[in-house]
């Protein structure tokens, strides 16, 4: 009896499903890219502004410490994470000119006019022992004061959500509520 041979298999076109298996994958498969914090680095400093630096009055600075505890201290004095939003929109917004808040520049801004934009700064110190979750909470109320003055200024001015403006009407909004958050580097602020 004669033997038979097995029938072979084409290979030929095994690489082209693999590739496009790839191509499948590559395409169906999403990625996400709006985990962390978004800030921007401060400019680089000159080596003659170095040697002066810019004087900073103490009633334009929002200190917020945090400590190895996960304790928050605004300005030394101790407050629950909860309050630290509405604190800092009153020193952001500054709203009744008090001497003890940040003072303001007339700007003329797109859409606004001649605008006082004021001129404070909130001051992030964390201690080295500071949990990720209380930094995280604590950059949450911040940001969420900045958003929430920004949402009032544009329904008032444009009768929208911030979100629904044009890209022009919020960088003019923007302006008037600059974000300004420095962070220190991490150090050991105490056990309070």
């Amino acid at each position: 009896m004669a033997r038979r041979e097995a029938p072979e298999i084409n290979g030929g076109s095994m690489a082209d499903i693999a590739f496009m298996l790839l191509i499948f994958f590559l395409v169906a498969t999403t990625m996400d890219v709006d985990s962390g914090l978004a800030r921007m680095l401060p400019p680089k400093i000159d080596q003659e502004d170095m040697e002066k630096p810019p004087e900073v009055k103490e009633r334009n600075v929002f200190v917020v410490q945090i400590n190895g505890q996960n304790k928050v201290a605004l300005k030394g004095e101790p407050i629950r994470i909860d309050e630290l939003k509405d604190r800092a929109k009153e020193f952001i917004a500054n709203a009744n000119k008090e001497e003890h808040l940040p003072e303001w520049d007339v700007k003329e801004i797109p859409y606004f006019g001649a605008v006082e934009v004021r001129k404070g700064v909130i001051s992030l110190q964390n201690d080295n022992g500071t949990s990720y979750e209380t930094y995280i909470a604590v950059q949450n109320e911040l940001v969420r004061a900045y958003n929430e003055l920004r949402e009032d200024l544009a329904q008032g001015k444009f009768h929208k959500p911030y979100e629904d403006l044009d890209v022009e009407r919020q960088k003019a909004v923007r302006k008037v509520y600059p974000q300004k958050i420095s962070e220190a580097e991490p150090r050991n602020i105490g056990k309070k």
